[in-house]
């Protein structure tokens, strides 16, 4: 099979993540801001889309280049052999973004040359002298340009890896299923331990913990974008590695997974979201209110993304409730904390310095992971 260049795109902070889990999946990477490089079949995309649970994106590698002017940015892409990837009747939709360190930065511009120079290369293999018709499978195209750099990708994922497909309804301010599956695995966790998430919202890190404690792909109840490309991949090649997935969940185990919520309908909505990614019995979901919580088991982990308190309205509020965590959660010893918020002062507020602290992005928004380490009682 032909090996293609690749990248597993993600959200800064968390690449780190998606390098792992590529190498636990068999590949050679390379780390870079927002991405990761690596080389793998068709079969490599199909497992790596279906397999990663931190990243955003696996793209394809069409070529990369320098390139300061608009001349340089069309020959260098038509010389590149799209016929390999694209065949007579494909729709590619080119996107694009540059970076303020390059000379080329007008994206309307860099798009339609390099859908112009893809066409010209088409229509002279394909020889075509009428226009491409477009009216096959969709082929998405991106121009990225940064201090000059051309990279030409092919995104082979089509709705971001963060679409599972469990979502049936959300609430004011979703976390996306990437970020929190990267919540679970900064944790550590291990599925023999409780976890619990005080304030589950729609139930988003509790369903990515039990996915990850089930050893199930987060992507087996999707679809791609690959399999529409039927020049490229094989007809039986996604049923053959959801398959082989399939046989490597650990449908099994036990798992003391617990997610609680002041607001009652949250709580359905997470119960409605649990049973559609087939985790209703692997999953408690229970109005409560944080501070009402109590437990005797020992070892567990919590990772919670309470409000942060962004209007000042709301602020006074939030701080009472970071200052509940504090005492509630400082004399359970055993037990591993992390905490996200925008709040830079939570540290005040809950009582005690993290014992490590680690800045990721919920969107846009800057945020840090607060971690208070536990010591585990054999």
């Amino acid at each position: 099979m032909t090996e293609f260049k690749l990248l597993a795109t993600a959200a800064a902070g968390i690449e780190a993540l998606v390098n792992r889990e590529l190498k636990d999946l068999g590949y050679q990477t390379q780390t870079e801001n927002g991405r990761v490089r690596f080389q793998g079949d068709i079969k490599a995309i199909a497992r790596t889309n279906l397999w990663l649970r931190t990243a955003d994106r696996v793209k394809i590698i069409v070529g990369e280049f320098d390139a300061k002017t608009f001349d340089d940015l069309f020959e260098q892409t038509k010389a590149l052999a799209w016929e390999e990837l694209l065949p007579i009747d494909a729709n590619f939709p080119v996107s694009g973004r540059s970076s303020h360190h390059s000379q080329l930065h007008n994206v309307p511009s860099i798009q339609a040359i390099t859908k112009k120079a893809i066409v010209e290369r088409l229509s002279m293999v394909y020889h075509r002298r009428t226009r491409l018709t477009e009216s096959g499978s969709k082929y998405p195209i991106e121009v990225a340009i940064d201090k000059d750099h051309v990279i030409l990708t092919l995104d082979t994922t089509g709705d971001s890896l963060f679409k599972r497909g469990y979502r049936q309804a959300k609430g004011a301010a979703p976390m996306k299923e990437n970020l929190a599956a990267a919540l679970v695995m900064l944790a550590h966790w291990f599925p023999d331990n409780p976890f619990v998430d005080p304030v589950c919202g729609s139930g988003t890190i509790p369903i990515e913990a039990a996915l990850i404690g089930h050893n199930i792909a987060p992507g087996i109840n999707r679809h791609f974008m690959m399999e529409q490309w039927l020049n490229l991949t094989p007809a039986e090649l996604l049923d053959e590695v959801r398959d082989e997935a399939d046989a490597q969940a650990h449908y099994d185990v036990e798992l003391d997974i617990t997610g609680y919520d002041i607001d009652q309908s949250m709580v359905a909505i997470a119960q409605q979201n649990a049973r559609a990614a087939g985790l209703s019995q692997d999953i408690t979901f229970k109005q409560l209110a944080l501070k009402d919580w109590r437990t005797e088991k020992l070892n567990g982990v919590i990772v919670a993304n309470p409000p942060y308190g962004e209007r000042l309205s709301d602020q006074a509020n939030v701080r009472e409730l970071y200052r509940q965590m504090g005492q509630l959660y400082r004399p359970m010893t055993t037990w591993s904390k992390y905490i996200l918020t925008a709040d830079l002062e939570f540290e005040k507020f809950y009582g005690a310095p993290a014992t490590k602290k680690r800045k990721l992005y919920n969107g846009a928004l800057r945020t840090d992971l607060f971690q208070y380490w536990g010591k585990k009682q054999r």
